[in-house]
């Protein structure tokens, strides 16, 4: 297949070399909506339109000799059973085919880290029931570590760190490739949803704090797997940045603060992606349940954006049948519980529902999976090619990395002696590769959520540091794995029993220290404790779950202060300044985190006499590897951090209220309500703003932060020249030179920001100083310059001179100069003032 100008596999090429095998096949078919004709229409079609336009027709077609008994049964998930077409597979995640009508069986898999639970455990599994709360006992299909594996990315908000839009590419060619090779039709995925809690549990597996950066990557990354034929399903629509009480939460999010920040994203993968399909969420936005919110699936969704694909329930996300239905959802997952075929004729019978409705639910998917070519391929497993998958992980994890900073430590030189890689006995990060939900002494894909994928292998972080000193020729090095408890007085160096002072020692004696931590979560809970199961009251500060040492035995599930699943202290902090209050330790020292979306970090930590620090988020199945390719420099780190990393004690969540997280409840305690009364002060907009006088700038920096967003090192160097604004008709072009001044390539990313005249704040809530509008990223040789240009387009999906407008229901641009900043992270410091633009 032929790639286009941006590197990504050409949409027509794509779906007429997947469907022209089928063709032939089915050239003499009865079915009218599956002949030679029709599919060949479909595939010389001039434009996306056009398409989409024959892949209706086809869907109506369809439909139209349907039986209402083939109707309701489409119009929800199967429940688990082995495949027709795919007997070595127990699924729970497809919906059965109908063979007399040339529906193939539709099948789905989680994400977004790659092919999560995939509609393919042992058939063993049928056997295993799991009680879940609300439902009763379920078939364990939907989360068994019998599932087909796949490749074990690093986590999302690393592709994010990159701030590369082609790495969101390669992240969706992988997962599109083996979608491919394992009989797979819809990638639940990529998730846009807001770091606007650092302890919220799925922060892994989304873009970061800034709804630009979030919107562009998804774009990518959808682009990328439906050209190659498959469905990409952005998710969780919408305001769904909390876990605790996830099924029964409400949030209150005013208008603006919604389309300005939550939305945003959503818009963008609808309007310049593409996507074909939305995942409602579980949580309730404004009082409506978010699969039954009319306003959001049908004024906002399809009337506001012009969405044309479809909306499916996230599992067991529904609260009812008629208004589901009726208000924008076109499909359930993962069983047919409130859509069960009675139960839809009763609403039926009654007259709340009618037969046209369920043909539009079902039109919708199928004109995407006719768009798509879908219909028009066998369906069919064939080996993956684990080996490629791998190393597109790695490259991705390289360039997910961020040098936070750097005390002459990195990279390690290549011809040492003894190196001493530290962790804790009770935590994963020195011991095994990481991933979202991972335990001590348990395999990946055991525990994860949506992002629990089961690999083929894995490389621990011993594995991968060893292995990279024999290939630098250095096999004879020693490299020494020692494990702390948490209470800071005894180790195992090698398995051997040991004291902490015998720690020290072999620290002091090491031509490198080498430490990891970080932060484990998952779907399913927040990292808070709460004074019982009920996930109502703190029994801790929020903030005391973004420390690097709070943990829990499952970071699925509520913890409290005395429970099975206990909120634990793992000493990590003590452990680190006890090592590194030796200067000689700290100076060869490097703190390797592997985190969840950024850690707090206490101040003794960052600066000139702390250790070099290195941000590896969640690696995956290659994390050995990709961490000994930074440390050793083997690649040249160029991650940027897309959440603001604040000093213990003066973060966001340090301020917030009850009302704000985990939520208040109502009188007669039914209903837990988070209301984002921060409004447009998430992330570094909070801090920027200084909300109260917390977060003063001094010297360019702000004080609440000990890394600001976009802040990244190399081991290089760079310089930025002097910024230029320049209009060309309805966009301006805001550009600058980079040099690379150092003596090894590497990259550099350009970042655009812009301050909103006074006038904005008239319009609704209070706007923050900056917001971010664009990024490039560069690769430069040594002593190579360039100049990097960013577009700025008022007209663009991400609204960047745009204001929301609730009295109008629109976007306006405010009367007043805008002030454009460019430079090297978000901090007031490393920005230069570009120009003004005065629309």
């Amino acid at each position: 297949m032929a790639r286009n100008w941006n590197g990504r596999w050409a949409y027509g090429a794509a779906v007429i070399a997947v469907a022209s095998g089928a063709q032939l096949a089915q050239a003499q078919t009865a079915n009218p909506w599956m002949t030679a004709t029709i599919v060949a229409e479909q595939q010389s079609a001039p434009d996306d339109a056009a398409r989409e336009a024959v892949a209706r027709r086809r869907a109506k077609m369809l439909i139209s000799a349907m039986t209402l008994d083939q109707k309701l049964q489409q119009l929800t998930g199967a429940k688990p059973e082995i495949l027709p077409d795919l007997p070595a597979c127990f699924g729970g995640r497809h919906v059965t085919g109908i063979a007399s009508l040339d529906i193939p069986t539709f099948r789905i898999t989680n994400g977004p880290v790659g092919l999560g639970q995939n509609d393919c455990v042992s058939p063993e599994v049928s056997k295993i029931k799991l009680h879940m709360p609300g439902f009763g006992d379920i078939s364990a299909a939907y989360g068994h570590p019998s599932s087909a594996k796949a490749t074990a990315l690093p986590s999302a908000i690393g592709a994010a760190a990159s701030f590369d839009p082609a790495v969101a590419g390669m992240y969706g060619e992988v997962i599109a490739a083996e979608m491919l090779d394992l009989g797979l039709h819809v990638f639940e995925a990529p998730g846009v949803n807001l770091a606007r809690l650092p302890i919220l549990g799925r922060n892994m597996e989304y873009f970061g704090e800034d709804p630009y950066l979030s919107g562009s990557m998804a774009v990518a990354e959808a682009k990328a797997i439906q050209s190659r034929g498959l469905i990409a399903m952005v998710k969780h629509f919408a305001a769904n940045e909390q876990e605790t009480n996830r099924q029964t939460i409400q949030e209150t999010v005013d208008r603006q603060t919604l389309r300005e920040l939550y939305l945003l994203p959503f818009e963008m993968a609808v309007k310049d992606g593409k996507v074909a399909a939305v995942m409602c969420a579980y949580n309730y936005v404004n009082g409506q349940s978010s699969c039954e919110n009319r306003t959001m699936l049908d004024d906002v969704l399809r009337k506001d954006w012009g969405f044309t694909g479809y909306v499916q329930s996230d599992f067991f996300a529904m609260k009812s049948t008629v208004a589901t239905l009726a208000n924008g959802t076109d499909h359930e997952m993962p069983l047919p519980l409130h859509w069960a075929p009675a139960k839809i004729r009763a609403a039926l019978d009654k007259g709340e529902l009618t037969q046209a409705r369920i043909d539009e639910a079902l039109e919708r998917r199928y004109t995407q999976s006719f768009k798509l070519g879908i219909f028009d391929r066998k369906l069919e497993r064939r080996p993956i090619d684990f080996a490629a998958g791998g190393r597109k992980a790695r490259e991705i994890g390289g360039r997910a990395t961020v040098l936070l900073q750097n005390n002459g430590a990195l990279p390690l030189r290549k011809d040492l002696r003894r190196l001493v890689l530290i962790g804790k006995a009770s935590q994963v990060y020195a011991q095994q590769a990481v991933a979202g939900g991972a335990v001590v002494g348990e395999l990946m894909g055991a525990g994860g959520g949506s992002s629990d994928v089961v690999p083929e292998y894995t490389v621990s972080p011993l594995a991968g540091l060893r292995a990279a000193l024999a290939d630098l020729g250095n096999a004879g090095a020693s490299v020494r794995l020692i494990l702390v408890d948490d209470t800071n007085t005894s180790a195992t160096i090698d398995g051997r029993n040991a004291s902490f002072a015998q720690v020290k020692a072999e620290a002091a004696n090491a031509d490198a220290v080498v430490m990891m931590a970080g932060t484990i979560s998952e779907e399913g809970a927040d990292r808070a404790t709460f004074t019982d199961q009920s996930g109502h009251q703190l029994a801790a500060p929020a903030s005391a779950g973004s420390s690097l040492d709070w943990y829990a035995g499952r970071s699925n599930k509520i913890a409290t202060s005395d429970s099975d699943n206990r909120a634990k202290n793992s000493g990590t902090v003590a452990m680190i300044e006890a090592l590194v209050a030796n200067p000689k330790v700290a100076a060869k020292s490097v703190l390797v985190l592997k985190d969840n979306a950024g850690v707090a970090l206490p101040a003794s930590l960052v600066g000139a006499k702390g250790p070099a620090i290195v941000e590896a988020w969640f690696p995956g199945q290659e994390d050995g590897n990709i961490v000994a390719d930074v440390l050793f420099g083997r690649i040249n780190p160029s991650g940027k951090l897309p959440v603001s990393v604040p000093f213990t004690g003066k973060g966001f969540l340090d301020h917030v209220s009850a009302s704000q997280f985990p939520g208040t409840l109502s009188a007669d305690g039914k209903l837990q309500t988070v209301t984002y009364s921060e409004q447009l002060a998430i992330g570094y907009r909070w801090y920027d703003a200084n909300i109260g006088g917390a977060c003063p700038a001094i010297k360019g920096r702000n004080t609440c932060l000990a890394f600001p967003f976009g802040h990244g090192l190399s081991y290089t160097s760079f310089a930025v020249g002097k910024p230029e604004l320049t209009r060309a008709g309805s966009e301006w072009q805001v550009s600058a030179t980079i040099t690379n001044t150092g003596q090894r390539e590497g990259a550099q990313v350009l970042q655009a920001y812009l301050g909103l005249p006074a006038s904005a704040d008239e319009v609704g809530a209070k706007q923050p100083p900056r917001r971010m509008i664009g990024y490039q990223r560069v690769t430069l040789a040594p002593g190579e310059t360039r100049l990097v240009s960013i577009t700025i387009d008022p007209a663009a999906s991400h609204h960047p001179l745009g204001v929301w407008d609730e009295k109008i229901h629109g976007w306006v641009i405010p009367k007043g100069d805008f002030t454009v900043w460019i430079g090297t992270s978000s901090a007031p410091g490393d920005l230069n003032k570009a120009g003004i633009i005065a629309p």
